[in-house]
């Protein structure tokens, strides 16, 4: 392959418990932020001189469940540098989107708020930027020293190029083109217009200009670079180099695959009703199987783990490896045929798990596996901690790094999940949830009678709606009562018009 006036592009050759008050403070938002991470971070700041601070990359994945790993135990999928951050740091098991959405999942990773703080509460409004006094914690990182980069698929709002940005390679795409891509380019703060590349592939295109970035020399200053992926986004192309992978490897179905035809036993209409089906929507294409999705799929993701080795690669050859903490999630999950369904935006577990892993042998234990509920929340004050640099006390997350010393039962005990977009293209109907360790619920927005209700212990394949039967009634009225106190916690911002 080769691009039009560029370098071409160089792929890898190869509780149910009683909830107490602090319960809930440690789940809320603000106070979350302020109880765990300003109590932590100044300290470390001050132990910290700027020069010794470490050197940050952020792999942010597109629709990556947290099965999609081969550490994660998948069967087919073999991800070995994606892996590789988790064997030799701390990898989180029960980590959550909190709005199952593209855009909004990705302005909570900028800035560790809620999309009901940032008002970014869907894909809608793209080229509305965030509202200039919500920070992003790279410009934070900025004040203290950091150079900052953001390079890929951006799609939040205004693909944040009005920010700040020491380097920007970005696009503001669900997807982009998967043959010709097409970016926006700059440095110091000033973005230049849109420019198409002929014959690459849009990962490989974004990891060459991010290797360029992190080998410039900028002295002793630390660097923070964004790497967001756009595979496998629908419709799912691959590189040239990966067209023939998993030929004739079979496919097995979800144990929900056929509950379509038995009228999805337990679902209400809202869930019924919604078009992301597998094979019943001329608006996706490339979503007429479940073979064919999960297999391209897949190959997407092969892709991205060939591209974070080199990035791996990088950093050894720079010596400077060890010298930088690396964390690797992904904005939200993906429905691969559970009730038939593709996409994600729905509160089910395939749509909210995510991967999340560190690697920083400086503070972070090799081999470290932790079952506490992590949240995209978390992601900025975790990087402002692996930084040395104090959070804002309003931010609704909080670092996870404690968890890579020890255990802590107490971490987080119950979160809230809204998804708002409507309409929307799968028809996907709004609706609002509370997760606990043991159980969850969801209530629809447009039919407040309809909601679902699960034991995912003895149930985690949410197979059996206990919502609305009698003998769960207690538990309902709790849990619905916990959902209304979180979500009037909280701070509400109007999304811009």
């Amino acid at each position: 392959m080769s691009e039009t006036n560029e370098q071409s592009s160089k792929p890898l050759s190869s509780a149910q418990g009683t909830t107490t008050r602090r319960d809930f403070l440690q789940a809320s938002l603000a106070i979350a932020g302020t109880a765990a991470v300003s109590t932590v971070a100044p300290a470390l700041a001050g132990a910290q001189t700027k020069s010794k601070r470490p050197n940050l990359v952020f792999f942010l994945g597109e629709g990556q469940r947290a099965d999609a790993l081969s550490i994660a135990g998948n069967p087919i999928l073999k991800t070995p540098n994606h892996d590789r951050i988790g064997h030799e740091g701390v990898r989180f098991t029960n980590a959550f989107c909190t709005n199952a959405l593209c855009a909004p999942a990705r302005a909570t990773a900028l800035t560790g708020l809620y999309s009901r703080s940032t008002g970014a509460l869907d894909n809608t409004k793209g080229n509305i930027p965030l509202a200039a006094d919500i920070p992003l914690f790279t410009e934070i990182l900025q004040k203290e020293g950091y150079e900052v980069a953001i390079v890929g698929k951006i799609h939040t709002r205004n693909g944040v190029e009005e920010r700040n940005w020491d380097y920007y390679f970005g696009h503001n795409n669900p997807s982009n083109d998967y043959e010709n891509p097409i970016f926006k380019e700059g440095r110091k703060g000033k973005v230049g217009p849109s420019k198409q590349y002929k014959a690459v592939y849009p990962d490989d295109l974004s990891t060459d200009r991010a290797i360029s970035w992190i080998n410039e020399d900028r002295g002793d200053k630390p660097f923070c670079i964004l790497i967001w992926f756009v595979a496998p986004h629908e419709p799912f192309f691959r590189p040239r180099r990966l067209a023939d992978l998993y030929n004739g490897t079979p496919i097995a179905k979800p144990v929900s695959f056929d509950d379509d035809l038995k009228g999805y036993p337990g679902k209400p209409k809202s869930f019924v009703d919604a078009e992301n089906k597998l094979g019943t929507t001329s608006s996706h294409v490339a979503c007429g199987s479940l073979e064919g999705v999960a297999k391209d799929y897949y190959a997407g993701l092969v892709a991205v783990d060939e591209n974070i080795g080199r990035v791996i690669g990088a950093l050894e050859k720079k010596n400077i490896l060890d010298d930088t903490a690396i964390l690797q999630t992904s904005d939200h999950g993906f429905f691969l045929g559970e009730w038939r369904l593709f996409d994600k935006r729905l509160m089910h577990e395939p749509s909210i798990r995510v991967p999340f892993q560190v690697r920083y042998p400086k503070r972070i234990p090799a081999g470290t596996v932790r079952e506490e509920m992590v949240l995209d929340t978390d992601i900025a004050p975790t990087l402002l901690d692996l930084a040395g640099v104090p959070a804002p006390a309003n931010l609704q997350g909080k670092s996870i790094l404690p968890l890579a010393k020890d255990t802590d039962p107490e971490f987080r005990k119950e979160w809230y999940y809204e998804y708002y977009e409507w309409p929307n293209p799968e028809k996907v109907a709004p609706h609002r949830g509370i997760r606990t360790e043991q159980y969850k619920l969801i209530q629809y927005v447009l039919d407040p009678s309809e909601g679902e209700l699960y034991d995912l212990r003895t149930d985690p394949n949410e197979q059996n709606n206990l919502y609305g039967k009698p003998q769960y009634a207690s538990l309902q009225a709790h849990l619905s009562d916990r959902l209304s106190v979180l979500r009037a916690e909280i701070p509400e911002r109007k999304e811009a018009s």
